[in-house]
């Protein structure tokens, strides 16, 4: 299971090395993609070391072929932002789905990987709420601070959407992260106001 396990892992790289959007980090230039679901998996390993076959899975598939759906094709409002992530969503479960079929996983397995890549039950299932904290965690690291320069009059109300799908372990991990004094004043900002919310 091990072998065909990486065996899927690398085809969902090789897929992601087709992004031509570029990530530059530490001068070194990668497919947007491939470097992000890394990231991502080194997240996942991290904050679930004895993770599930579906959750190791997905935490390099959650956002394969991301580029194939462009932000461009929908209304530029909020409608058109909510369509454009539904339609993500269900482009790279099927996407994975297609991946893993071709290699004979077994239906059960393919339909917990799909769940977490729709984020389904993320209370009741821990495999989701992980996933949730890993791609908040990777924004985070690799693109909150050259994100948040560019939105800085709602850059706290966004943090606070992001905070609130995370969990205390995916906060304890968050406050650990190197950020710029500005960056950690809005993080520390966000989580305030939530505590608040939630003290009332």
């Amino acid at each position: 299971m091990a072998n065909k396990v990486q065996t899927a892992l690398n085809k969902f790289d090789d897929y992601n090395e087709n992004d031509p959007n570029i990530f530059v980090w530490h001068h070194a230039s990668y497919p947007q993609e491939l470097f992000l679901a890394d990231k991502l998996y080194d997240w996942v390993n991290k904050l679930a070391p004895t993770r599930s076959t579906a959750l190791t899975l997905a935490s390099k598939s959650q956002h394969i072929g991301r580029w194939e759906i462009p932000r461009s094709s929908f209304a530029m409002d909020k409608n058109g932002y909510l369509n454009w992530r539904k339609e993500l969503a269900l482009h790279h479960a099927s996407t994975t789905r297609d991946i893993l079929v071709n290699l004979d996983f077994s239906d059960e397995l393919i339909s917990q990987v799909e769940q977490i890549i729709l984020k389904k039950k993320i209370k009741g299932n821990p495999d989701v709420q992980t996933m949730e904290n890993a791609l908040c965690l990777v924004f985070l690291e690799f693109q909150y601070e050259k994100f948040y320069p560019k939105h800085e009059e709602k850059i706290v109300n966004i943090l606070k959407k992001s905070l609130l799908k995370m969990d205390k372990v995916g906060h304890k991990f968050a406050l650990q992260l190197p950020y710029s004094e500005t960056g950690l004043k809005y993080i520390e900002s966000a989580l305030s106001e939530l505590t608040k919310k939630n003290d009332r």
